[in-house]
């Protein structure tokens, strides 16, 4: 039971700590004058991806890299069928954001790259330059395409306020750098043990526990978006959020170490995240929202998923 204890307090520390560290750093941009629009797109966007980040590094270093890669892919998939479908049971979610069928274009994109990438077995340092120069290319596009518009989101509705004193951020950002590796080492160390124990490979973990834990802040905020008022900035956050997953959190941890890819992976998995990812295109091209319906049967195809998994 200690194992298991120490797994949760492992995944709060890590979100706590991201968020810690997002508003220390959105604070201390603000008090710099830095735009706005540069922290929407940079700070609080890779921000935000901390927690998976650091337990995909942690995992890879660790000798785990089937834990970081199912950890980026089971979280593209919470992300669309948990992240959206839990949601659309309180309220529909509107799917006609401004830019966002270009967006999921995109994720799509960098979906089928990091798959062909993945088809090969083995990835390393040249897979990790080619995702974070993907990423370099479309918060380039997305800061073009802001300027354009004129209109600049407010990313406190994500992230929240941070303190007003350049001290106490500072110190924010200090804690959230100290906790995010202590969070992840945790996890990671307590998800390896519990896979062992299960007899499941730490891929399986990856895919399911640690992807479900560190898209609690993405089903949080969107739960929020929906409570609010606000559904259609759910959807924009899950594109977003899976496009950094797999350009920043796997092409940093690929520059920083090389991971093998596990045959579970490249059979099935990722076939399904690409599946889902397809799915929220047809569901943006086709509807208007994501009703409740539709909101049971995404939870019922994560559900199944899950089994799978397990099964497997």
């Amino acid at each position: 039971m200690l194992t298991y204890f120490l797994l949760i307090v492992g995944l709060v520390i890590l979100i706590i700590g991201g968020d810690i560290l997002v508003r220390g750093a959105v604070s201390i941009a603000e008090q710099f004058s830095i735009s706005p629009l540069i922290i929407g797109l940079t700070i609080v966007s890779l921000g935000t991806s901390a927690p998976e980040l650091f337990i995909s590094v942690q995992a890879a270093l660790a000798g785990s890299g089937g834990l970081a890669i199912g950890n980026v892919v089971g979280s593209n998939i919470a992300n669309v069928l948990l992240v959206l479908g839990l949601p659309a049971l309180i309220a529909s979610q509107c799917v006609k954001e401004d830019g966002i069928g270009r967006n999921i274009l995109v994720m799509l994109g960098i979906t089928v790259v990091f798959m062909s990438m993945m088809a090969t077995g083995s990835m390393g340092f040249f897979f990790g330059v080619v995702l974070v120069a993907l990423l370099l290319l479309f918060l380039w596009d997305q800061y073009k395409s802001s300027l354009k518009s004129k209109e600049i989101p407010d990313y406190h509705d994500e992230v929240g306020e941070g303190p007003s004193s350049l001290k106490i951020a500072a110190l924010f950002l200090l804690i959230g750098i100290i906790m995010l590796p202590f969070g992840a080492q945790i996890t990671v160390d307590n998800a390896h043990i519990i896979a062992l124990n299960w007899g499941l490979s730490d891929e399986i973990i990856g895919l399911t526990v640690i992807a479900i834990g560190t898209s609690l802040p993405e089903l949080a905020a969107s739960l929020m978006a929906v409570i609010r008022g606000n559904s259609n900035l759910a959807i924009g956050n899950v594109v977003g959020s899976n496009i950094f997953n797999i350009a920043a959190i796997m092409g940093i941890t690929l520059i920083i170490t090389p991971v093998a890819v596990g045959e579970h992976i490249i059979h099935l998995d990722m076939w399904i995240m690409f599946g889902v990812s397809l799915l929220l295109g047809a569901i943006a091209y086709f509807n208007d929202a994501i009703t409740r319906w539709m909101g049971l049967v995404m939870l019922g195809l994560y559900t199944s998923y899950i089994a799978l998994a397990f099964m497997n």
